[in-house]
């Protein structure tokens, strides 16, 4: 009976650590909804503009998610995303904040964001994000990685030159 308890525990303690499954990159979401829901056309159309680096074609389909779900904070984060890769650096930084206002701790938010700052020159801002992602990512993450290479790369050579660079 002892080896079947211990056996047991094993099994819970391997679920718990091996955490939840992985994420879309920038997300807190796998861009996926509920069994329960019906899913969003729109925000499927998003995912796959998106995944096109057709960023224009992704922006309007990614306000009429949030028009029907002011809260998506992962919508909120493409729009940020998108919005930076066509340079419209204002309406990045504003959508990026409406996603952390919502979720201080989103991991793709935090990372754009400090990639953001990095093209602008604000290593310092950029730095912060850092810090946010490396409390939001307990045992590490992608985003943290990313961003802690990106601003290391920036340090070296005075350009952001990262994986999300536009």
């Amino acid at each position: 009976m002892r080896g079947w308890t211990t056996l047991s525990l094993a099994a819970v303690l391997l679920m718990a650590l091996s955490g939840p499954p992985a994420l879309a990159a920038g997300s807190n979401d796998t861009f996926s909804q509920s069994p329960s829901a019906p899913a969003d056309p729109n925000w499927s159309a998003a995912k796959k503009a998106i995944d096109g680096k057709d960023y224009a074609a992704a922006l309007p389909l990614l306000r009429m998610v949030v028009a029907n779900d002011p809260k998506n904070a992962d919508a909120l984060n493409y729009l940020g995303y998108s919005s930076s890769r066509l340079g419209q650096v204002d309406q990045a930084r504003a959508y990026y904040g409406q996603a952390l206002a919502l979720e201080p701790k989103h991991r793709g938010a935090n990372q754009y964001l400090g990639e953001l700052y990095l093209k602008l020159g604000n290593v310092e801002a950029a730095e912060g994000r850092l810090k946010v992602l490396d409390k939001a990512c307990f045992f590490g993450c992608d985003e943290y990685y990313d961003l802690k290479n990106a601003i290391n790369d920036y340090k070296k050579t005075g350009t952001y030159k990262g994986k999300h660079s536009s």
